[in-house]
């Protein structure tokens, strides 16, 4: 009689160390997979070699804006760069068109908002979105950096961005150039400060501080490019300097210096070649008047 209850007791011992043991198994397997996958998705990151310039257009521009810039860069490059163009609804989705080529480390991506109008509440908006559509490519194409080229407002959403979204240590933006980003809005006086720039000044100590970035403004008189004043643009060096790597202020002038036609301008689509794509910087187009400050 013993040897039998022994033997039961034996056999529910063993059922019950079964049932913990599949019971642990089934705890510990999703965390063993989400584990092997972030050890994947870190190594394939930390080993990638793609290194995209990501573009943001200004108000009222889509996607489609830095067309004939890319048909310009790539006309003066051996190399050719694919063109991802990503649109931000309204709702949060993302539209993708064009494609990244294999093979391609430096392509152009693109991204407009379906909502591309003015002013500073949609500015934090469209930063927002941005953050969305940069999170969304991160993951898909494991960059572990990024060169940022943003015009007019463009420039302002990047820098939204950086001081409130961009809090990776697993990306680095390598360089930056904003290319008439009114920092000021349309206030031409420094001491006037709208309330983007005073909140753009209060939270500057966030931003990536080992990047370089370019500030570039067009003028057709030295005090405007015909839409933004110059000293709004000139603005951003209280934003940026002393808390970045280096600070560069450039002025460009003459033919297609407006506002509009800034990104297809000649000297501009050069500054981006010797200062954003990834080659050997050489001498800056003579005819430049720029300051740098570090």
């Amino acid at each position: 009689m013993k040897t039998n209850l022994n033997r039961q007791r034996r056999r529910r011992s063993l059922i019950v160390l079964i049932i913990g043991s599949v019971l642990l198994a089934l705890l510990v397997w999703p965390s063993y997979q989400w584990t092997q996958a972030n050890v994947s998705s870190m190594t394939g990151r930390h080993d990638s070699r793609l290194s995209p310039v990501i573009m943001i257009p200004g108000s009222s521009a889509t996607q489609n804006r830095f067309d004939r810039l890319v048909t310009q860069l790539n006309t003066a490059e051996k190399q050719k760069h694919s063109l991802l163009k990503i649109t931000v609804k309204k709702d949060d989705t993302i539209k993708y068109s064009g494609t990244i080529r294999p093979r391609d480390n430096e392509p152009f991506i693109v991204v407009g908002f379906e909502n591309n109008k003015d002013g500073y509440s949609n500015i934090k908006q469209q930063a927002r979105w941005f953050s969305l559509a940069f999170n969304a490519l991160a993951r898909k194409y494991q960059f572990n950096n990024f060169k940022a080229i943003g015009h007019s407002n463009g420039g302002l959403i990047y820098t939204y961005f950086f001081e409130h979204y961009f809090k990776r240590d697993d990306i680095t933006v390598k360089k930056v150039m904003t290319i008439g980003s009114p920092y000021n809005f349309s206030e031409a006086n420094l001491n006037h400060k709208t309330q983007m720039l005073a909140d753009f000044i209060k939270y500057r100590h966030q931003l990536p501080s080992k990047t370089t970035v370019y500030s570039v403004a067009g003028t057709e008189n030295y005090d405007t490019d015909g839409l933004v004043p110059a000293r709004s643009v000139e603005a951003g060096k209280y934003i940026y300097q002393g808390q970045v790597k280096h600070f560069t202020e450039i002025t460009v002038t003459g033919d297609n210096a407006q506002h509009s036609d800034l990104p297809q301008n000649k000297q501009i689509v050069t500054l981006i070649k010797e200062y954003i794509l990834d080659k050997k910087q050489t001498k800056a187009n003579k005819g430049l008047v720029g300051a740098g400050t570090e």
